[in-house]
C-alpha cells in the first residue's frame, strides 16, 4: 500500500516482504495470502522530489485520494461480512481505514488502540517534518491543534487537510489508547493530556503485565462499540529488526507484541486490525522484519479465526 506519507521510501514493499516470508514457512502454517481473501487497493507511486508548496504536508493531494480508496475498500470488506486485516505501507493509510470503519459503523462509537512508538497526532500546523504518517490520529479526531502551531500552511493545504478531517470527528479523543508510546513531541503531548488519552509505555506494560494493561484498556474503551487496532512495527525494539522507517530504542519484544495482538484479536469489539510501516529496504540483512511481522500476522489471524468461528 501507499508510502506517500513516510519520510523514507520502502514501506510500500511491506506486503511483499510479509508474503515472501510467509511462503518460506512450513506448509501447515495458515495461508494468510489466499487470493480469494485479498483486496488490493490501487496505490499512487512515490512522487520523487517533494512539491515545495506542500512542505507542511508532503503529497497531501495524493494522500486524499488514497484515504478515499482505502475507505471504500474497508466499507466493501465489511459489507461482504469480512473482517478487515490491513497490511499498509506507511501509517498515513490508517486515516483512510478509520474513515471506512466510521462509514461502515456510522452509529457506533469507535475506539483506537494505537500500538506505536509515536503518537501520530500532528497536523500541517504543528508538524516539524511535513510527513503525513505523523498525522492520522489527528484526522480521526478532526484536530488542527492551533494552540501548538509552528507552521502557516497554505490555503490549498488547509482545504485538502479539511477533506481528510471530514465533517465531524470519527473518534472521540478520550477513546484513544497508546501502547508502546515513547517518542512524543510537545504538540502531541498537549493533546494527549488535554483529552485524557490512555498511554501505556513499554516499561509500564512490563511492570504491570499485559493482562492488567489490557484490563485498563477495556475500562477506558468500555463505552465503545467498535475497536480498531493499529500495529506499527516500530512499536517493537530495533533489536528485533531495522526494517521500519522510524525505529526507537526500548520497544516491545516480539513475544510481548504477540501476546498483545493475540489477546486483542480475541476481543469481540475488535473489528479491524492493521499492520504497518514494514520497510524491507532498511533491513541490514535478509528480511527479518518480514519474517517477524509475518509470524505476528499468522498468529493474529489464527486467533481471529478461532473467535469468528464460534
Amino acid at each position: 500500500m501507499s508510502e506517500l506519507g513516510a519520510g523514507t521510501e520502502g514501506s510500500s514493499g511491506g506486503y511483499s516482504a510479509i508474503a515472501s516470508a510467509s511462503y518460506r514457512q512450513p506448509m501447515n502454517s495458515i495461508d494468510v495470502f489466499d487470493s480469494s481473501n485479498i483486496i488490493k487497493v490501487d496505490t499512487i507511486k512515490s512522487l520523487g522530489i517533494p512539491n515545495p508548496d506542500f512542505e507542511h504536508s508532503k503529497n497531501l493531494n495524493e494522500i486524499v485520494t488514497m484515504y478515499n480508496r482505502i475507505s471504500v475498500a474497508i466499507e466493501n470488506s465489511i459489507l461482504d461480512n469480512k473482517f478487515p486485516v490491513v497490511i499498509s505501507g506507511d501509517h498515513s493509510n490508517a486515516g483512510g481505514t478509520i474513515k471506512g470503519l466510521k462509514k461502515s459503523y456510522i452509529n457506533s462509537r469507535i475506539g483506537l488502540i494505537w500500538i506505536d512508538a509515536h503518537a501520530d497526532l500532528h497536523s500541517p500546523f504543528t508538524t516539524p517534518s511535513g510527513n503525513v504518517h505523523g498525522m492520522p490520529v489527528a484526522t480521526a479526531i478532526k484536530e488542527n491543534n492551533i494552540d501548538s502551531a509552528i507552521n502557516k500552511p497554505s490555503d490549498e493545504i488547509i482545504d485538502l487537510w479539511g477533506q481528510l478531517l471530514g465533517d465531524e470527528r470519527r473518534v472521540i479523543p478520550s477513546d484513544i489508547v497508546y501502547v508502546g508510546l515513547r517518542s512524543v513531541e510537545d504538540a502531541e503531548s498537549f493533546l494527549i493530556h488535554k483529552y485524557g488519552m490512555g498511554v501505556h509505555t513499554v516499561n509500564k506494560l512490563r511492570d504491570r503485565g499485559v493482562d492488567r494493561v489490557i484490563n485498563d484498556i477495556e475500562t477506558q474503551l468500555d463505552n465503545c462499540d467498535v475497536i480498531y487496532v493499529s500495529f506499527d512495527v516500530d512499536s517493537m525494539d530495533p533489536s528485533v529488526s531495522n526494517g521500519t522507517g522510524t525505529p526507537v530504542e526500548n520497544g516491545l519484544k516480539k513475544l510481548e507484541a504477540l501476546e498483545l495482538l493475540k489477546i486483542l484479536a480475541s476481543h469481540s469489539k475488535v473489528k479491524c486490525i492493521e499492520f504497518t510501516e514494514i520497510n524491507p529496504s532498511l533491513d541490514s540483512k535478509g528480511d527479518p522484519m518480514g519474517e517477524v511481522a509475518g509470524q505476528l500476522l499468522r498468529e493474529t489471524i489464527n486467533c481471529l479465526n478461532k473467535r469468528l468461528s464460534k
